[in-house]
């Protein structure tokens, strides 16, 4: 039986993400999201608060980087997250990480995470009810250490953060138990009567 918790942000897990932008001046700022969204093949979309002087960086110079928070950099992920760049001067320093300029747009590159994804940013949704940065993804950069011997990104050595909306929980990704449009095709054969 299900138990009634009324109103709640009750979706697990929320991926973990730190979102970098340079200001006007070219100094770096970044914070950690967990409302963060693919939206298309080559679109990303960041459900944030537009006062975070992140995304007022953004604003500016039109491009950013969303990078996948792992495990071995959870307390500076955490940082990030819970210091306000509108408050505390050097904030991306103090994280003690380190960033280069990205190749493909005017945006940090933060060295330390595992995947980061470079983007333009093209639209800007605010409605009564939404407010969102879509970014077009120029370039995706993986450390080599998470792509397996195919060529392909290995997930679970990612050791990728989560977030729980429930308790404020971060969590790690890691073990595949099921095939993407594979899991469900003996269903789909008993639907249609095979």
């Amino acid at each position: 039986m299900k138990k009634n918790l009324g109103s709640m942000p009750a979706l697990f897990p929320m991926p973990v993400v730190v979102v970098a932008a340079y200001d006007e001046n070219g100094k770096p700022n970044a914070m950690t999201a967990a409302w963060a969204q693919i939206t298309d093949m080559d679109k990303i979309a960041l459900f944030v608060d537009p006062e975070h002087k992140t995304m007022k960086n953004i604003l500016a110079t039109k491009a950013f980087t969303v990078a996948t928070a792992d495990l071995a950099h959870m307390a500076e992920a955490d940082f990030i997250g819970i210091a306000s760049g509108n408050q505390m001067e050097d904030k991306f320093a103090k994280s003690g990480l380190h960033e280069t300029k990205s190749e493909f747009v005017n945006a940090p590159v933060i060295a330390e995470f595992p995947v980061s994804l470079d983007c333009e940013l093209v639209d800007v949704i605010d409605t009564e009810h939404v407010y969102a940065m879509v970014g077009k993804i120029v370039n995706a950069s993986v450390e080599e250490r998470v792509i397996g011997d195919d060529g392909k990104v290995e997930p679970g050595k990612i050791q990728a953060l989560i977030f729980d909306q429930f308790r404020n929980g971060y969590y790690v990704v890691g073990e595949k138990v099921g095939q993407g449009w594979n899991a469900g095709k003996e269903l789909v054969k008993k639907a249609k009567g095979k």
